[in-house]
């Protein structure tokens, strides 16, 4: 049987551009499967409706997600999660849908949330054991001490917006008497703010997978940014090299991989993710957890899952697939 698909993309945050970019990628090779009847559901703090492929749109019905186009009546098997940042990042999509019952590709809703919250996440892996940078947490309105963040975290260190990616909201900072402006930048993402330590070392970005009935660690990538650091030019316009593989050892291939397959678990995510990690003293340390990652064909992920020999079609395949089944089970 023929299986209607929504490519949920778009979002309410600063990222709903790559979102949308990631979207059409998932929308094409799932379109090539004849398993499968696709629909593009642009989420959008206006309004969410179905893109057609005459550009025409057709409103959502969000008492049952459901979409009416010439007369037909539309409802979906499955959704598959590809909005970064607010609404279909932060778990609030989620619990949308299992209200609902329908199913969606990314993780729960609680887990989505907590992978999406740097500050929660960090703190339920650093009681696993699992090593990160130094770090302060600051809230919008707090009272801040710029000399006691430095006497803590040191310098230089990063000001990151608590629940924002693409590296929104993020500032190196090299002197205490940048650290106010550098926080009033990341609220303008998030009302939370982190303060990690420098970590000197070698980026590393693991993705993991459900697929084929199974978790699977994909080749790990390393990130060589030409500017400070990996932010959002070096994500989206060329200013980094991504080397898939890695040139790592084999016993250091292993333990990061390992690493990100154990973090998968104990956070009980699904679907397609990607940690990202520093060898910071020849020790991988932990920076953050992506559950809806980017997904366009020049996307870490798709880059590693083509150096795996997964398929791109194959790859959203199974993601819908595993989706399915758990729903069913």
């Amino acid at each position: 049987m023929i299986k209607t698909i929504a490519v949920a993309m778009g979002g309410y945050s600063s990222e709903v551009d790559i979102s949308l970019k990631s979207g059409e990628v998932v929308y094409k090779h799932l379109s090539a499967n004849p398993k499968f009847k696709v629909y593009r559901a642009h989420i959008l703090k206006s309004k969410w409706f179905v893109k057609a492929d005459s550009e025409e749109e057709f409103l959502i019905d969000k008492s049952n997600f459901s979409v009416e186009i010439e007369d037909e009546l539309i409802r979906f098997d499955c959704v598959f999660n590809t909005i970064h940042g607010t609404p279909g990042e932060d778990g609030l999509f989620q619990g949308y849908l299992q209200t609902l019952q329908i199913p969606q590709t990314a993780c729960d809703y609680y887990q989505a949330a907590l992978t999406f919250n740097k500050r929660d996440c960090i703190s339920v892996l650093k009681a696993h054991g699992i090593q990160t940078a130094k770090n302060v947490y600051v809230n919008k309105g707090d009272d801040v001490d710029p000399q006691a963040i430095v006497d803590h975290v040191g310098l230089p260190c990063f000001v990151k917006a608590n629940r924002a990616g693409s590296s929104y909201g993020i500032s190196k900072v090299k002197h205490k008497d940048d650290m106010l402006s550098a926080l009033k930048h990341s609220f303008k993402e998030d009302d939370e703010v982190i303060i990690e330590s420098f970590l000197d070392g070698r980026e590393m970005s693991v993705g993991v997978i459900n697929i084929d009935g199974k978790i699977q660690a994909l080749p790990v990538t390393e990130i060589i940014s030409e500017n400070e650091f990996f932010d959002f030019e070096a994500k989206y316009l060329g200013k980094s090299q991504e080397i898939t593989p890695a040139d790592l050892s084999t016993e250091q291939t292993e333990e990061v991989q390992n690493l990100a397959v154990k973090i998968f678990k104990l956070l009980k995510l699904k679907g397609l993710t990607r940690s990202e990690f520093i060898f910071h003293n020849n020790q991988p340390h932990f920076l953050e957890c992506n559950a809806c990652p980017g997904l366009t064909e020049a996307s870490i992920l798709p880059q590693q899952a083509k150096a795996a020999g997964i398929s791109l079609q194959h790859l959203f395949t199974s993601a819908v697939d595993v989706a399915l089944k758990n729903f069913e089970s």
